[in-house]
C-alpha cells in the first residue's frame, strides 16, 4: 500500500491544525503498514484522534464564523462513518476493508487538506488568527496537483 509521508509543503501555517495533521499522517503510514491484530486497535485510536481534532478544528471554524463550516463539519463526518464502518468490517474477521479504507483515507486527506483545510487555513489569517508561516495559496494549487499526481 502506498503510503504518504509529512512534509513541511503540507503546513498550512495553523500550528494547531499542522501538529494534528502530522500525527494523522504518522499514524495512516503505520495502520497501512499493520497486521490484522494492529489494525483493529489502530483504527479505533485513529477514530479517537480524529474525532478530537475534528472538534478543534470545528472549534476554530466557529470562532470565526467560517462560511464553509457547515461543508467542513459534513466533510469530516463522512470520513468518521466510513471509518467507523471499516471498524466493523474488522472486528468481523475482514481485515482487507480496513486496509482498503485506510488507503482511501490518505487520498480523502490529501484533497481535503488541499482544498477545505487550505481554505481554512487563508480565512484565520483573514481574521487574524497568527499564523507561522501563511500559507502560499500558488504553492499550495501547486501541491494539490502534484499530490494527486502521485496517488
Amino acid at each position: 500500500m502506498r503510503t504518504v509521508k509529512w512534509c513541511a509543503q503540507m503546513s498550512l501555517g495553523v500550528p494547531a491544525i499542522d501538529e494534528a495533521h502530522k500525527a494523522f499522517v504518522d499514524e495512516m503510514a503505520r495502520l497501512a503498514e499493520a497486521n490484522t491484530e494492529q489494525l483493529g486497535a489502530g483504527v479505533a485510536a485513529l477514530i479517537a484522534l480524529m474525532e478530537r481534532d475534528f472538534r478543534e478544528e470545528e472549534a476554530l471554524m466557529e470562532k470565526i464564523a467560517f462560511p464553509g463550516l457547515r461543508a467542513h463539519r459534513e466533510q469530516h463526518t463522512c470520513a468518521l462513518e466510513g471509518l467507523k464502518q471499516a471498524q466493523a468490517y474488522i472486528g468481523a474477521g475482514e481485515p482487507a476493508v480496513g486496509h482498503a479504507t485506510i488507503a482511501q483515507l490518505t487520498r480523502w486527506f490529501l484533497i481535503h487538506l488541499s482544498t477545505m483545510d487550505l481554505a481554512l487555513a487563508v480565512a484565520l489569517e483573514m481574521a487574524g488568527e497568527h499564523l507561522h508561516p501563511p500559507p502560499n495559496v500558488f504553492l499550495r494549487a501547486q501541491l494539490s496537483r502534484m499530490l494527486h499526481m502521485r496517488l
